[in-house]
């Protein structure tokens, strides 16, 4: 897919050495077709890496597609230069009257935290209620996803006896839903997190459904009947050394942290992570671009409803 992202992203220098298609501005403008139009709320602290990760994804896709970055403004990033937030970012004020086709909103590492206790939640509720109005269908992410529930649904999330950490096995809950065509029975999708939802909480809104789930880490993902909001628990976007990378940072910062499950060959840390999602990974996004954006959104954008 050519993702239409600037020339300078660090991104884009790794994304072509990987031989993924990135088109530039240039040569964008003069393809005669209405690109896709995403927007990425982007709430991970190392944004590059985020940015990387799932502009990786959004790649497999014969779609041309429009990216728009937003940071919020509430809150100043410690690992990510200003520099960097300045020249490739948005605040919600400067996108607010625009329409898109697709949102994702990005996982956090601010879990402890109740919802309301969080410096940029008022701005995030802002961008949810926007985005009903403004955007087709938005994309939650780990974090993201439990505070989309939690705001649009009331569904509470709740602190996990120790870190959910690792890579896990996962199910199919509903056959002939167009998110998971192609799904293999069984697929792993790592999971980073010190809280969950449950599903007795989930099951009580009649607008939602549980499409997936793991014995071991539990609901993964949930969708309302409509498309429109699509609820990920897991991080399917991770790269092979995400969770080697989190795990590392906890025990340097002197936390104690059990190594990431199903990750290091025989749970070993000094031994190379081997890659079990990335095919589930690229599929998850393709269908959710394909079939609950371009096949639905409106051509002309200002008639999204």
């Amino acid at each position: 897919m050519p993702i239409n992202i600037p020339n300078e992203l660090p991104a884009t220098e790794i994304l072509n050495s990987e031989n993924i298609f990135v088109i530039n501005e240039a040569r964008a403008s003069k393809q005669d077709i209405r690109p896709l139009s995403i927007a990425i709320v982007n709430l991970m602290p190392v944004k590059i890496t985020t940015e990387t990760e799932i502009l990786r994804l959004l790649s497999n896709s014969p779609i041309q597609i429009d990216i728009t970055l937003i940071n919020t403004k509430t809150h100043f990033s410690k690992n990510t230069s200003e520099e960097h937030l300045i020249k490739y970012y948005e605040t919600f004020d400067n996108i607010k009257d625009n329409k898109y086709d697709g949102l994702i909103i990005t996982g956090a590492p601010i879990e402890h935290l109740d919802f309301e206790n969080v410096d940029y939640w008022n701005e995030i509720e802002e961008i949810m209620e926007w985005s009903k109005s403004n955007v087709y269908s938005t994309f939650h992410i780990c974090w993201g996803a439990q505070a989309g529930l939690y705001y649009h649904y009331g569904i509470p999330k709740y602190p996990l006896c120790e870190k959910k950490n690792g890579v896990f096995k996962h199910s199919i809950n509903k056959k002939n839903v167009k998110l998971l065509r192609g799904f293999d029975d069984t697929f792993y999708v790592p999971h980073s997190r010190h809280t969950e939802v449950r599903r007795e909480d989930i099951v009580k809104v009649p607008e939602l459904e549980i499409l997936s789930e793991s014995e071991e880490a539990g609901v993964y993902i949930v969708a309302s009947k409509d498309g429109r909001q699509i609820f990920v628990m897991g991080h399917s976007e991770y790269d092979a050394l995400t969770l080697k990378e989190e795990y590392d940072r906890d025990i340097s910062n002197g936390f104690k942290i059990n190594i990431p499950q199903n990750y290091f060959p025989n749970d070993d840390p000094t031994l190379a992570p081997v890659v079990r999602w990335r095919g589930h990974a690229n599929l998850l996004y393709s269908n959710w671009l394909n079939y609950y954006v371009y096949q639905e959104t409106p051509y002309k954008l200002n008639e999204i409803e």
